[in-house]
């Protein structure tokens, strides 16, 4: 398996601060297909688009909205080989360009289009399309739902461990399978709900090389409904996607090895009710990270948790939300540096 040597060239975290300028372009430092952005400072939803979509097509990862188009003008107004660009609108929904907003953007590289007609190809029963790239483990896959039992082609090369599904065309949870839990297990990115069981999600099928599984249930495959999926496979020195249990002890939490300095950790309890926890290593740039976004909710940016972020992985500082003792939690990481690269560097800690 190779290593990924530079890890931002296929993601990255971005911070700036609001200017009401329309047209406004960030640079990300890659080709962005996916963003998942957030002001910081405010209680404003999230503003999730996508270049499979459009840039114009946001969704929410705090509600169950259906998707909506440039809802205010102030969202995402298109992608760019370096970035994106941002309008301005009169709304405070979404908003990622104000004056005094303080704002956050998670962004993706995909960039590799596929198209899959099921009947002629013989892979999956639905059609799909989307955006992959292969060497970072990451597909944007769209589709119209069926129902019944149904499989879509990801259009990775290798085995998917996590995949978020979103109905756009109309209300739904963000229903996730995640493969440390198995495939009779479900979480919800919207809710605190610890992880459920309910086999008209996956239809109790784990993902292979070629497709992933979806049961009858509407949120990922209601029949005439078009659904964004996005799907994750673990790269070495790249990202990492796993589980870990707390101990309850706030200033020697517990370590999680990931094998690269992380740039992002998104982590979650699965015995118990708590928030979608986000860190990276922009919010505040160094240790401990404190600034905590919570994928669940649009409140404002917490500063009373903490995660240490390592040069082979991260370690939990509080028992709160994220490392009680006795505690399941599932988390998905990507890499700053790889811990060692395909030459022999070694990352260093912050």
């Amino acid at each position: 398996m190779s290593i990924i040597d530079k890890p931002s060239d296929y993601f990255n975290t971005v911070l700036w601060s609001g200017d009401n300028v329309d047209g406004r372009a960030i640079t990300t430092g890659l080709e962005t297909n996916w963003t998942w952005a957030k002001r910081r400072n405010a209680t404003n939803g999230f503003i999730i688009a996508d270049s499979v979509r459009g840039a114009t097509y946001k969704l929410d990862s705090s509600t169950t909205n259906a998707e909506v188009n440039n809802y205010d003008g102030g969202h995402l107004e298109s992608f760019t080989s370096t970035g994106f660009t941002m309008g301005v609108g009169s709304g405070d929904f979404g908003h990622l360009n104000a004056s005094g907003g303080t704002y956050v953007a998670w962004n993706w590289k995909a960039g590799t289009s596929f198209t899959n007609d099921a009947s002629a190809t013989g892979i999956g029963t639905l059609d799909s399309s989307g955006s992959v790239n292969t060497d970072a483990g990451f597909s944007i896959v769209s589709y119209t739902g069926a129902g019944g039992n149904q499989t879509i082609k990801h259009g990775l090369s290798t085995t998917p461990s996590i995949i978020i599904c979103k109905l756009r065309s109309g209300a739904g949870d963000w229903t996730m399978f995640v493969s440390v839990l198995g495939n009779t297990k479900f979480m919800r990115l919207n809710s605190t709900n610890a992880v459920g069981t309910q086999s008209t999600y996956w239809n109790d099928t784990s993902p292979t090389s070629s497709v992933f599984t979806v049961g009858s249930a509407g949120d990922v495959n209601t029949s005439g409904g078009t659904h964004i999926a996005y799907c994750f496979a673990e790269k070495q020195g790249y990202s990492k996607f796993g589980s870990y249990t707390g101990n309850g002890n706030a200033n020697d939490g517990t370590f999680v090895y990931t094998g690269f300095a992380p740039a992002f950790v998104m982590a979650k309890r699965t015995d118990s009710t708590s928030q979608w926890c986000m860190v990276d290593n922009k919010r505040p740039g160094y240790n401990i990270a404190v600034n905590t976004i919570f994928a669940n909710s649009s409140e404002v940016e917490a500063t009373d948790l903490g995660v240490n972020l390592l040069s082979n992985g991260f370690k939990e500082d509080t028992t709160n939300n994220l490392g009680a003792s006795g505690g399941s939690y599932i988390y998905m990481a990507f890499a700053e540096n790889p811990f060692v690269t395909s030459t022999g560097v070694p990352a260093t800690a912050r």
